[in-house]
């Protein structure tokens, strides 16, 4: 699985113009899932997604997780994260799982945010969406489960 965090004050999106899931303080998630994924990769990535120490302390240094600031979280499918540019100029997303098995694991990916008392956005699967958001920082982290 990839991951894109990005560290946000706030953050929204939207489908046909119509607000479908927005946060404050947290994390904007493009989440992308690849054919090769498994249950390992999705408990890595949640794993985290919740406790990577990046949020400021009173000192302004990085020793906050999401959980100990009260984020939350807003998840977008992203299977462009899967895209392989290296031939030609059209990208490959070959290495994209197929739409069933990535909305599965999108959705255990909202469902175990949630089990661990986060609070979570989402966005619709499959739908052309526009995402706006308010960096924070900015920082933004890029995860890879194949490169822990």
């Amino acid at each position: 699985m990839r991951a894109v965090l990005q560290r946000v004050i706030q953050a929204s999106v939207a489908v046909d113009g119509a607000v479908v899931g927005a946060i404050e303080r947290g994390w904007l998630v493009l989440l992308g899932v690849s054919e090769h994924d498994t249950e390992k990769d999705l408990a890595f990535i949640t794993d985290k997604t919740i406790n990577l120490r990046v949020f400021p302390d009173d000192a302004d240094k990085f020793n906050l997780s999401l959980l100990d600031v009260k984020g939350a979280v807003l998840v977008v499918s992203q299977f462009t994260l899967y895209a392989d540019c290296r031939k030609g100029r059209r990208p490959s997303f070959a290495e994209a799982a197929e739409p069933g098995k990535a909305k599965s694991y999108y959705e255990h990916y909202i469902a175990a945010l949630k089990a661990a008392g986060v609070a979570v956005a989402s966005g619709v699967f499959q739908a052309k969406m526009a995402v706006q958001l308010t960096n924070d920082g900015p920082v933004t982290i890029v995860l890879d489960s194949h490169k822990e």
